[in-house]
C-alpha cells in the first residue's frame, strides 16, 4: 500500500471539491501536516472539516487506514491540520519466527 498515492489522491480530490477549497501538505520534523486555504468566504470551518473527512473517506476507501486529523491552528482563511492516515498495528503476515500473536493462530470468523 503507497501511501504518497493516497495523499495524492486525497490532495486532488479535495482541491476539485466544489466547496473551493486549496489545500496542501507540509511535513514538519517528520510530522504531516494539511493547510487549507479557504477561497470562499461563505465556507466555515465546520463545512472545511466536513469536505475533508469526505474526500479522506473515499481516498481509503477499500483499503485498510484510518484517519487522524487534529485541529492546529487558524489564521484568517487558512487552517491548519495535523493530519495522518494509520496503517493497522496488527500483523497481516506471518513472519516464521513463532511468535504468540501469529496470524495463524487467529480463528476466522467464516
Amino acid at each position: 500500500m503507497e501511501l504518497d498515492l493516497v495523499w495524492e489522491r486525497f490532495l486532488e480530490q479535495l482541491n476539485h471539491s466544489e466547496t473551493g477549497l486549496s489545500a496542501y501538505k507540509k511535513e514538519v520534523t517528520g510530522i504531516p501536516f494539511l493547510y487549507v486555504s479557504l477561497l470562499a468566504s461563505t465556507i466555515g470551518r465546520e463545512q472545511a472539516e466536513h469536505t475533508i473527512k469526505v474526500c479522506a473517506a473515499q481516498s481509503i476507501k477499500g483499503k485498510r487506514l484510518s484517519l487522524l486529523m487534529e485541529y492546529v491552528r487558524e489564521d484568517s482563511h487558512l487552517l491548519v491540520y495535523r493530519f495522518r492516515f494509520l496503517v493497522p498495528q496488527e500483523k497481516m503476515f506471518c513472519c516464521g519466527n513463532l511468535c504468540p500473536d501469529c496470524i495463524r493462530f487467529k480463528h476466522s470468523r467464516y
